[in-house]
């Protein structure tokens, strides 16, 4: 038996190549990249005299790139991130060197892994939301789902999904990501029912999954955020339980740029404005 498969084996190694087929059975197993590689790598692979473990090696890396990207691609745009706000765009030097580096640290999204927080505190315009952004299009390329939004839109869904009897379906919905990122928390005063459900949500992600947090209102003013102190004490211990907190004590980017600007204009109006001519040295 075991010679009459050798024997087919040898005869079917011996039959012509049909491509469409070929390109039909790489369809069927959903590989379109290798799909639209194979022939032009196999070129390739002649001409430099490649092992067949090799040109196999050169497809799969190929395939598995292209699902990256598309993976990245997806994960970025259901996650509401700021495009305009990201980690090569930073300008590092305007933050202390312990934001630097703890920055760095949370980068490789062990946090994450870890169900940890990220508690970032600062004046309005010191950088913290181009800080969340950036760092959640980092953990999306480590793999990471991440999903933004600010405190005051996600408090509106968690209060319609509540009065629609729904909330606990929201509630899983969010827990699929890895990561929520909810800025500027407090930077708007809701009222008890909203902060209620937002209360909630915290509960229900403690040691579960992440939360990154923005706010320009230190823990010593949250009673206004949380409306009780009980309340307010039982979502910071929640918070800050398993969590890096990262204060910014630098001045308003956005503020820093109006500036820039400014300066840039003056200067431009300055080199574009004719020159005064000189006052006659006789004056009659």
């Amino acid at each position: 038996m075991n010679t009459t498969m050798n024997s087919q084996t040898i005869e079917q190694s011996n039959l012509p190549l049909n491509l469409e087929e070929l390109s039909g059975r790489l369809k069927r197993l959903r590989l379109p990249t290798i799909q639209s590689l194979a022939i032009s790598l196999a070129d390739r692979a002649a001409q430099e005299q490649w092992s067949h473990l090799r040109y196999l090696n050169e497809l799969t890396i190929a395939e598995t790139d292209r699902r990256t990207e598309n993976r990245i691609a997806k994960h970025l745009k259901r996650s509401e991130l700021e495009r305009n706000k990201t980690w090569s765009l930073i300008k590092w030097s305007r933050f202390p060197m312990v934001v630097q580096h703890r920055m760095q640290q949370l980068q490789n999204g062990e946090f994450v892994k870890r169900a940890e927080n990220l508690l970032l505190f600062g004046r309005p315009g010191s950088g913290k939301t181009l800080l969340l952004n950036a760092l959640g299009e980092q953990l999306i390329r480590q793999g990471h789902t991440v999903i933004f939004a600010s405190c005051a839109q996600l408090v509106q869904h968690l209060l319609l999904a509540k009065r629609e009897l729904r909330l606990p379906t929201y509630l899983s919905k969010l827990g699929r990501f890895s990561t929520l990122i909810i800025d500027d928390i407090g930077y708007v005063q809701q009222s008890r029912e909203e902060m209620e459900v937002l209360f909630t949500l915290i509960a229900d992600r403690y040691e579960r999954t992440s939360i990154m947090i923005s706010s320009n209102l230190p823990f010593s003013k949250w009673e206004r955020i949380f409306k009780d102190p009980m309340t307010t004490a039982a979502a910071i211990d929640r918070l800050v339980h398993h969590s890096t907190i990262i204060e910014l004590n630098v001045g308003s980017c956005r503020l820093e740029e109006a500036q820039a600007k400014q300066k840039a204009l003056l200067a431009l109006e300055a080199q574009t404005q004719p020159a005064m001519e000189p006052q006659s040295a006789q004056n009659h």
